[in-house]
């Protein structure tokens, strides 16, 4: 059975969460099932995925065990004749399990600001 082609068009049409394809060495990987798994987090794969993802998989030094991984998500090769398109980066949801921004960036000015006017105007004033 030969490997399939995909051209970086192709590619870049597998973008999101449930359904992410990534160049790595000119060979394509469907790593939708490894988003949950991946150490760094699913965000940068999500960041860098539906594109040619070399540079910062090699800038990161993937030990051999990792690039032995990316072995069982290898769905094809690259058409040699394709160009590289522009991928615009996705907005990065987070997942359904509740996570999203840190609440601390709202409590502690709220905490602040309550300090201050009590300071102010019961302890300061008395």
């Amino acid at each position: 059975m030969s490997a399939q082609i995909f051209t970086y068009e192709e590619v870049s049409k597998h973008n999101t969460r449930n359904d992410l394809y990534m160049i790595i060495d000119k060979k394509v990987y469907d790593i939708t099932k490894f988003l949950d798994e991946h150490p760094g987090g699913d965000e940068i794969l999500i960041e860098e995925g539906a594109r040619d993802a070399t540079g910062p998989f090699e800038d990161v030094g993937h030990s051999p065990d990792a690039r032995e991984m990316l072995e069982k998500y290898y769905v094809g090769d690259v058409d040699p004749t394709s160009k590289p398109v522009k991928v615009e980066a996705p907005v990065v949801a987070h997942s359904a399990n509740g996570q999203g921004g840190n609440p601390l960036r709202i409590i502690i000015p709220v905490v602040f600001f309550l300090g201050y006017f009590y300071w102010r105007f019961f302890v300061h004033s008395a």
